[in-house]
C-alpha cells in the first residue's frame, strides 16, 4: 500500500511542478492571449484551468502527504522524543547535594 501511495504522490508533484510551470506571471496561462484571433481557449479560460488544475493537485499531494505520515507512523510503536528523554532522565540517579567546606 505504501509503494502505490509513494508511487502516485511522486506522479502528483510531478504533475503539480508541470502545471505551475505552465503558468505566466501575468496570468495568461500557456502564453495564450497575445493574439486577438480565436484560439482553442482564451487566455483567462486557460488561466482558470491551470489554476484550478493546480490547486486540485495540491488537494492530491496533501492528501498522499498526510496518507503517507499515517502510513509511516502505523507500523511502528515509537513514542515521541519527548516522551523518550522524560523516560531516560527518570532512570537516571539523583545527585547528591554537594559538601560544602567549612572554614578552617
Amino acid at each position: 500500500m505504501t509503494t502505490i501511495l509513494l508511487t502516485l504522490h511522486i506522479l502528483i508533484a510531478v504533475g503539480l511542478v508541470g502545471v505551475v510551470l505552465l503558468q505566466r506571471n501575468e496570468g495568461g496561462g500557456l502564453g495564450i492571449g497575445g493574439s486577438s484571433s480565436g484560439g482553442f481557449m482564451t487566455a483567462r479560460s486557460t488561466a482558470n484551468l491551470l489554476t484550478r488544475t493546480t490547486a486540485v493537485l495540491a488537494a492530491c499531494f496533501f492528501a498522499t502527504s498526510i496518507g503517507l505520515a499515517i502510513l509511516a507512523g502505523a507500523g511502528s510503536k515509537q513514542t515521541s522524543i519527548v516522551d523518550e528523554v522524560v523516560n531516560s532522565s527518570s532512570e537516571l540517579p539523583v545527585p547528591s547535594s554537594p559538601q560544602v567546606p567549612t572554614g578552617q
